[in-house]
């Protein structure tokens, strides 16, 4: 009965109760909206549209950031390089994104971060560069985060000693903002909960309602279970990335864009191997490359090539890595190795493509079409502006939803474990005597939950054991194992490993070495029996193996072969849906 309570008083907990619930909601009620796809722009959409009023349901294949929204680069950042292709607009729009998450929407989830421009040119790079951060501040404002610095030879090679002395004559150093994405996107699911809308992962649509010409719903299937139901709406939104030709396809119309996917890698080292107080970012030939801090840990990315293989697992190849070592090495006093990466992972930008190869111009901006009536599509654009375009593709359905819509707010709606968090940070040594952690232990636990660390330490009363750091992965406490699958709406061990948590990149052993511990620790929340546990096991296990495998071939289609090969946690996945 307590937990029913709680469930019932908390509408953001999405655990197996919310979860047989919503499923019969889903069914009986009629939605103004059902927003298809659990990524950042699904998430923000079902978010922007609950709080204007409208009934919401949201409905995703996998898992909530299963795709690009927990594989990207991790940072709020106006885009420096678009600056260079006089893309002020789009600029502008994602520094205005960045503050407010700062300041106002996630500022316990995003936080400021330092980058080195090293420059390497005389005479005209400094003015140059300088002069293109000086609108990069102004643009965005430098308000939550500091301007620009200068810095001869010698002050950059004090700020990031790794660098070899001939790799620069010096440096700008310059802020922007980063956040763990996949944490962010579950957050954005949760708080759209939190105001009503009906949140359902592993909730496959495999076919669309319509009533004469116009598209009324969508066919869902539970891939856990199989079964089936449909869900009544006034207006249904696309907003599933990569995917979104799929769903074009199923629905039985031409869509208006179309999105080719691009393939970006990152690799994660430890933070010793690169000594350096400040992130770097770096020219390549093609883009540009950025070493990120990520607590104990370096992120340095990305690739940019395309890929036409599996949408689901995009697959790392050798090539991949040996790029982004090649190219950090070029700066690097002291080389990296393969022996140093602890994690790679891989991502698929959708990215916005002409009707023929020959005027195909990939854009990072994002399209939204109204595509037949009853369905709306939005995609492209990058993560930063993740709430701009769920607003247009609110706006975008308003001809089909009854009465004129409230216009958005979400630039006024903090996400959950926002409001109160400053205070608790200043509070921080006490809450840590109160539950007997180390205030550093705290700290991480408010960068991740916020206001919502009291709902996390609740489930360890009269459980002292759960305070206790994972044995083999002890930057997470297990209580936040037993928290993604009671209020996170993690359903299987990969959902922990992978996005609730990282530690299948922060860790050499990629979650293979707690997951027997993870999952018995998950077990008792989701029901799970002893096979159930060591299927899940198994599965996760298989999964990393797999990943390691192909991270050794030389090409996508060697990769993707084997990647492809291991079991899927939610083996009721039709895949492709069409």
């Amino acid at each position: 009965m307590g937990e029913s309570r709680r469930t019932e008083a908390n509408p953001a907990q999405l655990g197996p109760l919310k979860r047989e619930e919503s499923w019969q909601r889903l069914g009986k009620d009629t939605f103004d909206v059902v927003v298809i796809g659990g990524g950042v722009v699904g998430a923000g959409t079902a978010l922007d549209a609950a709080t204007r009023g409208l009934r919401v349901a949201l409905v995703e294949a996998r898992d909530l950031a299963a795709g690009t929204s927990s594989r990207s680069s991790k940072l709020f950042h106006g885009g420096l390089r678009y600056l260079e292709q006089l893309e002020f607009g789009l600029v502008r729009e994602a520094l205005k994104e960045r503050e407010l998450m700062l300041t106002t929407i996630a500022p316990h989830l995003v936080k400021p971060v330092s980058f080195l421009y090293p420059l390497t040119k005389r005479v005209w790079e400094r003015p140059y560069t300088a002069a293109g951060l000086f609108m990069y501040d102004r643009m965005g404002g430098a308000r939550s985060v500091p301007g620009q610095k200068h810095l001869t030879r010698a002050g950059a090679l004090r700020m990031v000693p790794a660098l070899k002395r001939d790799a620069l004559i010096g440096g700008i150093r310059y802020y922007d903002a980063q956040s763990d994405d996949a944490r962010h996107t579950m957050t954005v699911a949760r708080t759209a909960a939190h105001y009503g809308a009906v949140i359902r992962t592993s909730t496959q649509v495999v076919g669309f309602l319509r009533e004469a010409d116009r598209v009324s719903g969508v066919r869902v299937r539970d891939v856990e279970d199989g079964r089936e139901t449909e869900i009544h709406a006034s207006v249904v939104i696309n907003c599933t990335g990569v995917w979104t030709d799929e769903l074009q396809k199923l629905s039985g119309g031409r869509g208006r864009f179309r999105v080719r996917a691009s393939k970006g890698v990152h690799i994660v080292v430890p933070r010793d191997r690169i000594v350096s107080e400040s992130g770097m970012i770096l020219r390549t030939e093609k883009s540009v490359l950025f070493v990120i801090p990520w607590r104990n840990h370096w992120i340095v990315g990305t690739t940019d090539t395309d890929w036409n293989l599996d949408l689901a697992h995009p697959a790392a190849t050798k090539h991949d890595i040996d790029y982004l070592l090649e190219h950090v090495n070029s700066v690097l006093a002291t080389p990296l190795t393969h022996e140093d990466i602890e994690g790679v992972y891989a991502g698929l930008r959708p990215l916005l493509a002409g009707e023929s190869e020959e005027s195909s111009k990939l854009s990072r901006e994002h399209a939204v079409a109204r595509v037949s009536p009853g369905l709306v599509a939005i995609a492209g654009g990058k993560y930063t502006t993740y709430r701009v375009m769920a607003a247009d593709a609110v706006d975008a359905a308003s001809p089909d939803l009854p009465g004129r819509p409230q216009p958005s707010i979400t630039d006024k709606v903090p996400l959950l474990g926002a409001d109160g968090y400053h205070a608790l940070v200043n509070q921080a040594d006490h809450l840590a005597a109160e539950h007997g952690l180390h205030p550093y232990r705290v700290r991480h636990l408010l960068d991740r939950y916020g206001s919502m660390i009291h709902e996390v330490l609740a489930l360890a009363e009269g459980r002292p054991e759960l305070l206790k750091p994972l044995e083999t992965a002890p930057d997470y406490l297990a209580v936040e194992a037993v928290y993604a699958a009671s209020h996170e709406g993690a359903l299987h061990l990969d959902d922990v490993l992978a996005r609730r948590t990282r530690i299948s990149i922060e860790y050499a052993h990629r979650g293979v070495d707690c997951a027997e511990q993870v999952a018995g620790l998950v077990s008792e929340v989701l029901g799970w029996s002893a096979e159930t546990a060591a299927r899940e096991v198994e599965v996760y296990k298989a999964r990393v193996q797999a990943e390691r495998d192909s991270q050794s071939q030389p090409s996508d289609e060697a990769a993707d072969a084997l990647r492809i090969a291991a079991p899927e946690a939610r083996s009721g996945i039709v895949e492709p849906v069409i």
